[in-house]
C-alpha cells in the first residue's frame, strides 16, 4: 500500500487506550473514501506541547512504509504525515 501525503491529513483511528503499561496505541486508520489500514508496528513514540495542547505522535509502520499518526489530546483528533 501506498499512501501519498504532502502534509498532514484528519484521519479515523481505532485506538487502544490504556492497556497495561501502554497509555495509547493506534491499531488501524481510515482516510476519507478509503478502507481501514492496519497499523503493522508502533516504531516508536513522543509528546510535544504547543501551548495548552498536548500531542501524541507515533512512528509507525504499514507494511514496510513509515508514517506518522498524531493525536492532539485537546480535541481528540488525529492526523497522518508523511514520513520524510
Amino acid at each position: 500500500m501506498s499512501i501519498k501525503l504532502n502534509k498532514k491529513e484528519r484521519v479515523e483511528v481505532m485506538a487502544l487506550f490504556g492497556y497495561e503499561m501502554t497509555p495509547c496505541q493506534p491499531l488501524t486508520f481510515k482516510r476519507r473514501g478509503e478502507s481501514e489500514v492496519e497499523v503493522t508496528e508502533v516504531m516508536r513514540t513522543h509528546i510535544k506541547f504547543i501551548g495548552a495542547a498536548t500531542y501524541h505522535i507515533f512512528d509507525i509502520l504499514v507494511g514496510s512504509t513509515r508514517y506518522y499518526l498524531e493525536f492532539n489530546s485537546t480535541d481528540l483528533s488525529w492526523y497522518l504525515r508523511a514520513l520524510n
